[in-house]
C-alpha cells in the first residue's frame, strides 16, 4: 500500500503517543501546533509552528499531505471541511467535530437520538443556573474550551451567582454515580468497528481528573456489554469513520448514561499501548492509512495512573522512578514537556498483570511513588519498561 503522509492537528501527548506508534509504519507524521517545544516537536516527520484555529494555516499545512488527524478538538472546523473536499482523509469529520466540541450540541445531539443521558439545559450565561431551580444540585460547563476538569463547576441552591461561569454553558442535573466508565471505539469507512473493555476511571477530587484507570471496569459482565452496546450507539449515530472516546456514568441503579465523548485518542485508552493487541494509536494510524482495524482485545487486566505535576511552576524533575520499574509489569510514559504545573499531565503510568488481584496489588505498591515537581534538571523523555 502507498505510504500515507499524515497531518495531524495538535502536538501534545497524544500526539507523541501516536507518532511513537507510527515510527513502526512506513508513513510520515506532519504536525501542526502553536507551541515550538510541544511534545511532537522533536520527534515529527515535520513540525510546523501555527495556530490550529486559523482556517488559512491549517489549509496550507495539510495541502500537500494525504490524510488528515487530529489530537485536540480545538481546531479549525471550516479547515477539516475543506480538506475533505479536496479528496483527502480527514478524521473525524468536520460535521461530528463541530457537534462534540460544544457541549451544548453534543447534548442536543444524544436527546434528538434518543441517547440516555443526565437531564440539562443551555443557558445563554451561566449566571442563570440559579434560576433552574428544579435541575439543581447540577454541574455547570462551559460549550466550549473546557479540558481535563476545567470549565467545569459544582452548582446548588447555595452556590454564590458571582463565581459562576459567564458565557454560554450547560447546566446538567447532578446525577447519583456509582463509577465512570469509560469504552474507546473505532469506526472503519465500510462501518465494521473495533470495541476496546470498558474501562472504570478514578477521578481526583481536587484536580477533577482522571488520577487512575482500572480495565476492564470491575463489573458483572451484562454491565460491561451494556455499555459497549451504547457506546457502539453512539458511535452509530455519529456515523463516518473515526476514533470515539465514550465517557458513561453508571448509576446505583445499574442505570448507564452518556456523559460526554472525544472524537480522538484518549486518556481513558492510555492502557491500550501495553495490554492491547492494537493500542487506540495504532488504530488511528489505520483508519488514516485506509488499512484495516486491529484487534482491541486485552491481553491480560492493566492500570494507568497519572503523572500530576505538584509543587509549583518550573523545569520538570521526575524522582521516584527506580522504585516505580522495581515493581513487575510496570511501563513509565514521559510526555517530554519541559515545564511542570500544578496540575498539568506530565506523564502516566501504566501497570499490567495476569489477574485483577495481583492487578490492584501493584498499583497499591506503585501509587504516589513517582512524582514531577519543579528542579533545575530536565525530565527523562525516554519511555522505560520491565
Amino acid at each position: 500500500m502507498p505510504a500515507p503522509r499524515i497531518a495531524l492537528l495538535g502536538g501534545g501527548q497524544l500526539g507523541r503517543m501516536f507518532i511513537e506508534n507510527a515510527l513502526r509504519y512506513d508513513v510520515e507524521v506532519h504536525v501542526l501546533d502553536p507551541d515550538p517545544r510541544c511534545p511532537c516537536a522533536p520527534i515529527a516527520h515535520r513540525f510546523v509552528q501555527g495556530d490550529l484555529n486559523d482556517t488559512g494555516t491549517v489549509l496550507r499545512f495539510a495541502a500537500d499531505l494525504d490524510a488528515v488527524g487530529i489530537e485536540i478538538e480545538h481546531v479549525s472546523v471550516e479547515a477539516l471541511a475543506r480538506l475533505a473536499e479536496q479528496g483527502k482523509r480527514v478524521i473525524p469529520q468536520a460535521d461530528t467535530l463541530r457537534t462534540i466540541k460544544d457541549k451544548g450540541l453534543q447534548k442536543e445531539f444524544y436527546l434528538d437520538h434518543g441517547i440516555p443521558t443526565a437531564g440539562f439545559a443551555l443557558l445563554d450565561d451561566g449566571r442563570e443556573a440559579l434560576a433552574h431551580g428544579a435541575l439543581l444540585p447540577a454541574f455547570l460547563k462551559t460549550r466550549t474550551g473546557g479540558y481535563d476538569g476545567k470549565g467545569v463547576m459544582a452548582v446548588d441552591a447555595g452556590t454564590d451567582p458571582q463565581s459562576l461561569f459567564a458565557g454560554p454553558c450547560v447546566l446538567e442535573r447532578r446525577v447519583p454515580i456509582a463509577k465512570e466508565l469509560a469504552v474507546m471505539v473505532a469506526r472503519a469507512a465500510d462501518g465494521s468497528t473495533a470495541v476496546y473493555d470498558p474501562v472504570e476511571m478514578v477521578f481526583d477530587p481536587e484536580l477533577n481528573l482522571v488520577d487512575r484507570l482500572i480495565a476492564p471496569a470491575r463489573e458483572d459482565a451484562s454491565v460491561l456489554e451494556a455499555a459497549k452496546a451504547l457506546a457502539l450507539r453512539v458511535v452509530d449515530a455519529f456515523g463516518g469513520t473515526g476514533l470515539l472516546a465514550v465517557e458513561l456514568f453508571l448509576t446505583p441503579e445499574g442505570t448507564l448514561l452518556v456523559n460526554e465523548c472525544a472524537p480522538r485518542p484518549h486518556n481513558s485508552g492510555h492502557c491500550t499501548i501495553e495490554a492491547c493487541h492494537s493500542s487506540q494509536f495504532d488504530q488511528l494510524l489505520r483508519l488514516l492509512s485506509d488499512r484495516p482495524l486491529g484487534d482491541a482485545r486485552s491481553r491480560c487486566p492493566s492500570a494507568m495512573i497519572n503523572i500530576i505535576g505538584e509543587g509549583g511552576t518550573g523545569p520538570a524533575l521526575l524522582s521516584g522512578a527506580a522504585e516505580v520499574l522495581a515493581v513487575p509489569g510496570t511501563y513509565i510514559h514521559l510526555y517530554g514537556k519541559h515545564e511542570t504545573r500544578t496540575g498539568r499531565k506530565m506523564g502516566h503510568l501504566t501497570v499490567l498483570a495476569d489477574g485483577m488481584d495481583t492487578l490492584l496489588e501493584r498499583v497499591a505498591r506503585v501509587k504516589g511513588r513517582l512524582h514531577v515537581r519543579p528542579g533545575e534538571l530536565p525530565l527523562e523523555t525516554t519511555m522505560h519498561r520491565t
